[in-house]
């Protein structure tokens, strides 16, 4: 199994392209701000082509560079359609706290080709299989993707922007729900084994154990609803 990923732009989202091995076909995940150079570095350093972008939510430092990107490989971008509207419309999603100026250099829309996730689908993409899960808090069309353990490597988990090292992703924007993050955590992440490698979309690689241990936000999740902020949140 191949992972290659890099931190794009101002907000450092960390963009994957996931492949069974080089010189194989791949899957893009999350191509973010200034993020379609080091896609493009990335695919030929690994002698890779691109089959889909597959997106954990729509907030614009995930999405900046789907249009350039698929367009120059023709393929199709899936996201939840809770998020789809972000495509177009990306400052409604950010309370347009991001401004006109940054906006005005990025190419924003859809691409040619959408598909929608569905929670609990498994994308055959590439010759991998991913799993969908449906994981609400920080937008309300994000979603995580799995890769089941393999010979060479545990299981991984693309948790976006609901899950990082010793955080989790921010609620305050518009479609956030504490709630709905901590429901989230306990149904998506607490039942993973703990050798479980967690890829978010913003800062180090952590793993469920590590987290399960060390990050307060899981541990709230852990004692169920009522669960309170413990520390600093990450993300857009």
């Amino acid at each position: 199994m191949l992972i290659a990923g890099f931190p794009a732009g101002a907000w450092g989202t960390n963009c994957y392209l996931v492949a069974p091995a080089a010189g194989e076909e791949c899957v893009i995940i999350d191509p973010g701000h200034e993020a379609a150079q080091g896609v493009e570095e990335t695919l030929a350093k690994h002698r890779l082509k691109p089959v889909a972008v597959i997106l954990t939510h729509g907030h614009i430092d995930h999405v900046a560079s789907v249009v350039p990107v698929c367009g120059a490989h023709g393929v199709p971008a899936w996201i939840h359609p809770e998020d789809r509207y972000m495509l177009t419309d990306p400052e409604k999603a950010l309370g347009r706290s991001i401004g006109q100026p940054l906006l005005g250099e990025l190419s924003i829309g859809e691409p040619d080709d959408v598909k929608e996730l569905t929670d609990g689908s498994a994308l055959q993409l590439a010759g991998m299989e991913l799993t969908v899960a449906h994981a609400p808090g920080h937008t309300r069309g994000s979603v995580t993707f799995r890769l089941p353990e393999s010979p060479d490597i545990p299981s991984v988990l693309f948790s976006g922007d609901l899950l990082f090292a010793g955080s989790v992703g921010r609620t305050d924007l518009p479609g956030g729900n504490t709630a709905e993050l901590y429901e989230s955590l306990a149904r998506v992440c607490l039942p993973l084994d703990d050798s479980t490698v967690v890829l978010s979309g913003h800062g180090p690689q952590t793993t469920i154990g590590r987290e399960r241990a060390a990050n307060p936000y899981l541990g709230e999740a852990a004692r169920g609803p009522g669960a309170d902020d413990a520390a600093p949140r990450r993300g857009l």
